[in-house]
């Protein structure tokens, strides 16, 4: 007896194709689309953090200078979209990331906690963002700053940077990014705690079975 395929896929087949391709090309694939609450894995902020700056690079118009000690690249927090003097550990993390990997390119990057023409606050950062970007991009003497904002939306999280031309605030390349927020990254925005381990073990209610024979 010959068995017909079927014409319907089960959500059950696609649940197993799904799991195939996240085994196959590793779950964190998975992070930016519906599946990365089920499927999805912990997000590698270094990794992230990497891959944006590497498309930045590659996309700069005109390309950025490497190996020129007067010609740095400044790398500012990435701030809260709705708020430009907002930022969080996050922001602050991939700051640092960004301008590792620029470092490993080859490219001058300027430390900007050792300058006084930047914004510092303690609990924000350093923050060079404004609505009018001629306020501030006459004191830094870079080829260029490398900015961006987030913005949250229930359990997802938008990233956007860019490469900026300090004289006229001419834009260089861009990138734009979706993070589903995963329990890491709910902690650096204090949304919720990094760990159990400290809050008290409740004890379990009883069974309903045992009340009804009472």
């Amino acid at each position: 007896m010959m068995i017909r395929p079927t014409r319907f896929v089960t959500p059950y087949f696609v649940v197993l194709l799904c799991l195939v391709a996240a085994l196959a090309g590793g779950c964190s694939s998975l992070n930016d689309t519906k599946l990365g609450g089920i499927l999805g894995k912990d997000t590698d902020l270094i990794a992230f953090a990497y891959d944006i700056t590497d498309n930045l690079v590659e996309r700069s118009l005109p390309p950025l200078v490497p190996r020129h000690p007067e010609m740095p690249v400044v790398v500012a927090t990435i701030v809260d979209n709705n708020d430009l003097a907002r930022t969080s550990r996050f922001g602050r993390l991939l700051q640092e990331h960004m301008a590792s990997r620029l470092v490993q390119h080859g490219y001058t990057v300027r430390e900007i906690k050792l300058t006084r023409t930047v914004s510092i606050e303690p609990k924000s950062g350093e923050t060079v963002l404004s609505r009018d970007l001629s306020k501030i991009s006459g004191d830094l003497q870079a080829q260029a700053i490398l900015a961006g904002t987030m913005s949250r939306s229930e359990r997802n999280l938008y990233v956007s940077t860019r490469l900026i031309l300090p004289e006229s605030g001419n834009i260089l390349a861009s990138d734009d990014r979706q993070l589903y927020m995963d329990d890491n990254l709910l902690s650096l925005f204090n949304l919720r705690r990094q760990g159990d381990g400290d809050q008290p073990i409740t004890e379990p209610p009883p069974p309903r079975l045992n009340r009804l024979l009472r």
